[in-house]
């Protein structure tokens, strides 16, 4: 249930109007009265004698007895409630009785004070109702309504409880304003699947995802094909910028601009520079592997999925500000992987990153600087280009989305632990999409890597098994019936043959981020191993005679290789089969 505090007027017939109204698509069906401040009070939806200009009057009574000096300005008082889009239908009754509550919790009509605010609640509509308010008791004093929002979202949960509605989360004021009533039926008469603010939330935050000055910011903004208004002070200082979509235009013709700070809190110019502040020519990438160019697709996303490991360990056990930089970051991260990703990945990392959104701020304010490798792995990402759906590209993409999967899950329990019960849920939602994004993507170069794995020799296989019961003794049973063991194999042959150990890269692998719940232990190890070895993500070109060098070396399992089940128990991308 989402009650939703508008902003006052001074017009009750107005609104009256509005709601009693047609609605500007036809939307509002047999608009009527289901509760008011007296049972008495006319309904102009059912009773053919009730009129709105009755009503207005009667509500403005109180107000219109003061003298004119003492009349407030904005003395409407406006709040919607609406239900759930998979809550059931209530009934008027019920409408009726939320009615009264939410009346009494934010201070309008107090249980039991007869000398409260009139109101009346209108529903023209299954899931919600309108609640009309004027803001003068019967007494003539002004009603407390001290933090009428935050109540109303408090009333909101108990009700849920009590009607057995779907549980919601209150907010923290950290979330983007959402679109309105006008704005989205603008986007539905202009054919728009969002509102210009989403679409423009979307455009302004990629184009500083990795951006390091006003200037690179700006020249993206125009590229992406946005008018902008930046306000400067008289001493030629940028203060602000405002954007707009060139065919969204008011009823004059003119673009609607919208303030960065009004897309989302971390939009603003001010909080978009705290991000450049930190930043440097010195801060550099981190070391790309292999054969790959410095500034291949597969490069960038090698270096970001190495960014994204040493990220864990800081969302799972550093400092809450340094954390809090570092969930920030994963958002720039989850938007570049999105804008640069091949077609079969690119619909589900988008729907990650835009889920991400609400999970990449709270009230826990970010400290900048620490999260400069996620941010330069970012801007890599987009300066890398797009990456195609194949070969190394295609491969190293399911690298960095495993590796994201894990850093956005930690980013849940990390909200979860502080009670951001909003940021954890959007990040449990990114999660799954990056679940969905990993299937395609993992699938044909695990596939080559299993049949490769398939070919080993048995003596080959054999010692590998018998290592991997000797490394991973918790682990190695359950490794060893996935499907996913084949292709673990022979990236620990590929690991041995570039003279690594393969015992110490498997206990590497684990030692930090325990794998006990894991859907597929061996897919996310063969990534883990892949990326700490250097190893090619794609193995199409390796030779399939290559010989493995010492296969029978095997380190002693240790203490810290033994894992009784992850940390948060999260549970590891599965590898469609």
């Amino acid at each position: 249930m989402i009650p939703r505090v508008h902003k006052r007027g001074s017009n009750t017939f107005g609104l009256l109007n509005y709601l009693y109204g047609k609605g500007t698509h036809e939307e509002h069906v047999d608009p009527h009265l289901v509760a008011a401040w007296d049972s008495f009070a006319p309904d102009p939806g059912r009773d053919p004698q009730a009129t709105k200009r009755h009503l207005q009057q009667l509500l403005d009574q109180p107000v219109q007895a003061l003298a004119e000096s003492r009349r407030p300005a904005k003395h409407v008082w406006h709040l919607s409630v609406r239900a759930a889009p998979n809550d059931p239908v209530l009934s008027d009754e019920q409408w009726g009785e939320i009615a009264r509550r939410m009346v009494a919790a934010t201070g309008i009509a107090p249980a039991a004070d007869e000398a409260g605010c009139r109101w009346a609640a209108v529903r023209h509509a299954d899931d919600h109702i309108h609640i009309i308010a004027t803001l003068v008791r019967e007494d003539g004093r002004r009603p407390r309504l001290n933090n009428d929002a935050k109540r109303s979202q408090a009333e909101a949960r108990l009700i849920e409880a009590e009607y057995g509605l779907k549980q919601l989360s209150t907010g923290d004021g950290t979330a983007a304003q959402r679109p309105t009533s006008a704005e989205r039926h603008k986007a539905q008469r202009q054919g728009r699947e969002r509102t210009a603010r989403e679409e423009l939330r979307e455009s302004v935050r990629r184009a500083v995802t990795g951006a390091r000055s006003e200037e690179e910011f700006f020249d993206r903004l125009a590229s992406a094909g946005l008018l902008i208004r930046k306000r400067e002070a008289p001493s030629g200082d940028l203060l602000g910028y405002k954007v707009a979509l060139p065919d969204d235009r008011n009823k004059n013709g003119e673009p609607v601009f919208y303030p960065g700070a009004r897309l989302a809190p971390d939009l603003s110019l001010p909080r978009i520079r705290e991000r450049w502040s930190v930043d440097s020519d010195k801060t550099g990438s981190l070391d790309s592997p292999g054969s790959a160019s410095p500034n291949s697709p597969s490069a960038a996303r090698r270096r970001t999925a190495t960014a994204a490991w040493v990220a864990i360990g800081v969302v799972e056990d550093g400092d809450d500000a340094v954390a809090a930089a570092y969930v920030a970051a994963t958002g720039e991260v989850l938007d570049a992987l999105a804008k640069t990703s091949a077609a079969h990945t690119r619909s589900e990392l988008r729907d990650a990153a835009n889920a991400f959104e609400r999970a990449s701020r709270s009230h826990i304010r970010a400290v900048r600087g620490h999260d400069r490798a996620l941010r330069q792995a970012a801007r890599d990402l987009v300066h890398g280009g797009p990456a195609l759906g194949r070969g190394e590209d295609g491969a190293s993409t399911a690298m960095v989305i495993d590796m994201l999967f894990f850093l956005v899950t930690a980013a849940a329990h990390w909200h979860a632990r502080k009670g951001h019960a909003q940021q954890a849920e959007a990040a449990s939602r990114a999660a799954e999409h990056l679940r969905n994004a990993y299937r395609p993507a993992a699938a044909q170069p695990l596939g080559v890597l299993y049949q490769r794995g398939r070919r080993l020799s048995q003596p080959v296989l054999q010692r590998q098994t018998a290592l991997l019961r000797e490394t991973l003794p918790s682990l190695a049973e359950k490794i060893l019936a996935e499907p996913g063991w084949y292709a673990l194999a022979a990236t620990i042959a590929e690991a041995d043959a570039a003279g690594h150990d393969p015992a110490a890269l498997l206990s590497d692998a684990v030692e930090s981020r325990e794998l006990g719940t894991a859907d597929s232990v061996s897919d996310v190890l063969v990534w883990r191993l892949r990326r700490r070895a250097d190893l090619p993500a794609d193995a199409t070109g390796i030779p399939k005679n290559r010989t493995v060098k010492n296969p029978a070396k095997v380190r002693p399992a240790t203490a810290r290789a033994t894992t009784s089940g992850r940390r948060f128990g999260e549970e590891a991308p599965g590898h469609t089969r």
